[in-house]
């Protein structure tokens, strides 16, 4: 057994090894490896496969009571300071691992049907083994300094697969976005992770954590200062996690390939700065202050996130503010000493808001085959609906995903999120009252999402919404727009002239849309399986769940003891009961049509317009840094060209003038200097006779 842990290292090299291989392939003999297709795809997902399968044997050790496992060795040493590399392997680490795997590994799967036609099918696979390599060494990173060193790794492969389609203005820009809105929030950890170095001497997480308090207890630290260090420490996963207020980069990554949205943007990447606050706790929990700025932020953001999502027509942006949200209930557990419960609902989170992102990959390569190769249109919900009947695993699946993120019993999310709602009732009444609310908006705009989708009838041979959807998203009807699979000009022009002949994989046009391939099929039904089941291991009278993260003991015990059942029917009735009013507001709405959603925005325009808007994030943002850094900007070259080089300018002048005039004295004759010295003279003389 101590040889599987010792080679536990291959977990994160195994990934690292295929991007190596076939990103040199791509960069020394490009046409020979792009040729080779299916070769490269399936060396990369069979070294993710082979990831997995150890990851699970680590998970499943775990499990039967192993201890925790640390491999370290020496990096660097100057007197005092010594710092040690490794990997560590205990509950959370080893559950780290099973999750992102098994997410790589399917999203890998399903990236051969969804860009099988694309010109960057080899470039793609290995950015998501870089990526995947990345996420996994940070997940088994030891301390915070090795942490970054994968943060920023992590960061690294998120701006170049949102910027995947680079030829794509609004791609280039997104990655741009999210790379210097993530800045904002690394330089905060970086900032706060030297302090932590500073008073505690240490990276290590444990470490940190019990010389903090003998600290702050002593005096010897000012709480206020540990505060400030938790809370920039804390930017980190703010930024990561799109939590508020570096939370805008995060629906703009959607411009990248539909499978990228699943693995980093809905499952892993942003559940880092979850995993961090786990990592930090022993140093968080010990300082109040910051506990309440996290629980705030989380709450906040959950809320914003869900009253954001309201109005989305974007059916893979609706998802991403989605996920911003379920974000802000885990970072709120953490607030609120819920260790548990926000990795439990990490887990849970990751499968099946990873399978409704699949989902709705599947639905624009479906629909592509209706309206082209146009993002604009084929992402937009308002020329979709009654797709159930043409893709009915597709539709099944994104039910399945929609009941367990609404908290429908028995689904995965209904007993992560009850959890975290129970914690917050016990801890802050007002904070159960933001997540019980946002719950309920949930249910509302995931089931208004599943039936413009999937239920009425299907718009998509509408030429007129067609148009409309163009027009007012800022899209010229003439400018050929790029998606999956049509990266290359040629396609298009190949399918112009076949407009009536509906090909395999969505090329050409047809009349109605079509079920996707096995390939992309096949990972939505296998991530149903723990959407629908997964939350049992977490039931609260048996829980097995928080037994496995925290080692069973005397809290464990207690808390199984006094089990009140009447409580829980209290919580979780209270909890589905808005999730039910939420999708009957729905369902009156867009699927039986009682209700006119239109008539609501106009006798509410200003909510409506906050909402579609975004609450104006963007323009603030706009406003503020980005001309705001412009006028700055501005306004100091002014200075710089009239002071700095005003005086530059003038020194060089009064240079000039000086050696123009001098050089007439300059003549070479003994009886002229003879004369300037007598003038020189006579002058001091009158001078000093005066004074």
């Amino acid at each position: 057994m101590e040889s599987l842990y010792s080679y536990a290292w291959l977990i994160p090299v195994l990934p690292l090894i295929g991007a190596v291989v076939v990103g040199s392939g791509l960069i020394s003999v490009n046409q020979a490896t792009n040729r080779l297709r299916q070769v490269n795809s399936i060396f990369v997902v069979s070294l993710s496969g082979a990831a997995m399968v150890f990851s699970f044997a680590l998970l499943w050790s775990q499990i039967q009571g192993h201890e925790s496992y640390t491999q370290m060795i020496e990096w660097a040493a100057a007197g005092n300071f010594n710092l040690k590399m490794g990997y560590v392997i205990d509950h959370i680490s080893a559950l780290m691992l099973v999750i992102v795997t098994t997410v790589a590994f399917l999203v890998m799967i399903y990236t051969d049907g969804y860009m099988a036609h694309d010109p960057g099918y080899v470039r793609f696979y290995s950015y998501l083994s870089l990526f995947a390599s990345s996420m996994l060494g940070l997940v088994i990173s030891p301390n915070l300094v090795q942490v970054y060193v994968f943060w920023e790794l992590v960061g690294m492969c998120s701006y170049l697969l949102i910027g995947f389609w680079f030829d794509r203005k609004s791609a280039a820009d997104a990655c741009q976005k999210a790379f210097v809105t993530n800045r904002v929030g690394d330089f905060g950890l970086l900032l706060g992770m030297l302090g932590l170095y500073w008073a505690t001497n240490s990276f290590d997480f444990e470490v940190m954590g019990d010389r903090l308090q003998e600290l702050v207890s002593s005096g010897a630290l000012s709480g206020a200062l540990a505060a400030l260090f938790a809370v920039l420490v804390f930017l980190g996963p703010v930024a990561k996690s799109a939590q508020f207020p570096l939370h805008v980069w995060l629906p703009d990554a959607m411009e990248g390939p539909t499978p990228i949205s699943a693995l980093i943007h809905a499952a892993t990447m942003v559940a880092a700065g979850v995993f961090l606050i786990a990592r930090m706790y022993p140093v968080f929990e010990q300082i109040p202050a910051a506990m309440t700025v996290i629980a705030w932020t989380g709450a906040f953001t959950a809320f914003l996130g869900a009253t954001i999502a309201l109005t989305q027509n974007d059916i893979k942006k609706g998802l991403a503010y989605s996920t911003m949200s379920q974000l802000g209930y885990m970072v709120m557990a953490m607030g609120i000493g819920g260790y548990a419960a926000g990795l439990f609902h990490l887990m849970t989170h990751a499968y099946f808001k990873a399978m409704l992102f699949l989902d709705s990959g599947s639905v624009i390569h479906g629909m592509e085959g209706v309206v082209g190769h146009d993002p604009i249109v084929s992402q937009d919900m308002r020329v979709m609906g009654g797709l159930r009947k043409y893709m009915p695993i597709t539709a099944l699946t994104f039910l399945i995903g929609t009941l367990a993120i609404c908290g429908i019993p028995p689904f995965a999310g209904f007993w992560s999120k009850d959890e975290i709602l129970h914690l917050a009732f016990e801890a802050n009444p007002l904070l159960w009252g933001v997540g019980w609310l946002t719950a309920g908006l949930t249910a509302f705009y995931m089931f208004r999402m599943y039936f413009m989708t999937f239920e009425g009838d299907f718009k998509g041979n509408d030429l007129e919404m067609r148009k409309y959807v163009q027009t007012h998203r800022g899209l010229p009807l003439a400018q050929p727009a790029f998606g999956p699979g049509a990266m290359d000009v040629r396609e298009l022009e190949h399918e112009a002239d076949q407009d009536d002949h509906d090909h395999d994989h969505g090329h050409g046009h047809s009349h109605s849309p079509h079920e996707s391939p096995l390939t992309m099929t096949l990972p939505l039904m296998i991530l149903a399986v723990p959407s629908t089941l997964l939350g049992l291991i977490g039931r609260p009278w048996e829980n097995y769940f928080e037994e496995f993260i925290y080692p069973p003991g005397e809290i464990i015990e207690e808390a199984a003891h006094h089990f009140n059942w009447n409580e829980f029917y209290i919580m979780g009735g209270s909890s589905v009961g808005i999730a039910l009013i939420g999708i009957t507001l729905a369902s009156f709405m867009y699927l039986y049509k009682k209700i006119d959603p239109a008539a609501i925005a106009e006798k509410v325009p200003s909510l409506y317009k906050l909402s579609l808007n975004k609450w104006y994030f963007d323009e603030i943002y706009d406003r503020l840094f980005i001309r705001g850094s412009r006028r700055l900007a501005r306004q100091i070259m002014e200075v710089d060209y009239r002071v700095i080089d005003g005086a530059v300018n003038l020194t060089g002048l009064a240079t000039i003038i000086s050696g123009e005039g001098l050089k007439y004295l300059e003549n070479g004759r003994a009886q002229f200097y003879a004369l300037i010295v007598f003038a020189a003279v006579l002058g001091f003389v009158i001078v000093f006779s005066v004074v």
